[in-house]
């Protein structure tokens, strides 16, 4: 992944028509009452995408990305305070936050994490591997719910006299990903996603590789377990 630390790659100043006004950057004026912050009022919208998570991407958010990298070191400082790490592609368009390590330090954890359940895990393995095969086709990266259902049915126990109760994790596990900002629905069709880019940098080659080992595993203690049968 290359990360640009400028955070000025592709932006010319006066040419974003997205670009917040030049003179925004020095006002001091409040924005409201009581209002002691710095940042002028798009790089606070900027920040508190990133906050809320899970990304910040160029092409979801054409107007908070240019105050992203108009200001990107106060940006970087703010999340700083807060025990965090800005990570940042511009070749992708696309910036999110992450802890910092601390070292020994110990810190508070301001971001939360969300415990996945098995079925999470395999969607977001499908969903990550859609994304990488459609970047190299130069394309999109679009499914729609009845191929997610499908996918995650190969997952249900040979044993398994719960149907509903299954259909109901698949659904649960497809609408997390919806929560999370992982898929977008498409205009006009509420069933048909695109997956988003930064499930890539977000899920990474580490946790990818974890989660196949830790299934691999699954996989030859159930193929035991049925030869034991």
């Amino acid at each position: 992944m290359t990360q640009d630390e400028t955070g000025t790659a592709g932006i010319t100043p006066g040419n974003d028509p997205d670009a917040a006004p030049a003179d925004e950057a020095l006002t001091a004026d409040p924005l409201y009452p009581g209002d002691t912050g710095q940042l002028p009022e798009s790089a606070r919208r900027a920040l508190v995408r990133l906050l809320t998570g899970p990304a910040l991407e160029q092409r979801r958010h054409p107007r908070l990305w240019p105050a992203l990298l108009q200001h990107e070191p106060l940006i970087r400082s703010r999340l700083a305070d807060l025990f965090l790490e800005l990570v940042l592609d511009a070749d992708r368009g696309i910036a999110f936050t992450r802890q910092a390590d601390t070292g020994e330090l110990e810190t508070p954890r301001l971001l939360r994490r969300s415990p996945l359940t098995f079925i999470d895990s395999v969607l977001l393995l499908y969903l990550r591997q859609v994304l990488v095969d459609a970047e190299l086709r130069g394309e999109p990266a679009l499914v729609d719910r009845a191929e997610l259902a499908e996918q995650l049915r190969l997952y249900e126990p040979a044993d398994s006299t719960d149907r509903a109760g299954f259909e109901k994790r698949i659904n649960t596990a497809i609408e997390k990903a919806k929560t999370n900002s992982l898929l977008a629905a498409l205009k006009g069709n509420a069933d048909r996603f695109e997956v988003s880019a930064s499930l890539k940098l977000i899920f990474g080659p580490e946790e990818v590789e974890q989660l196949t080992a830790v299934y691999a595993a699954m996989a030859a203690d159930a193929g035991r377990e049925a030869c034991d049968d």
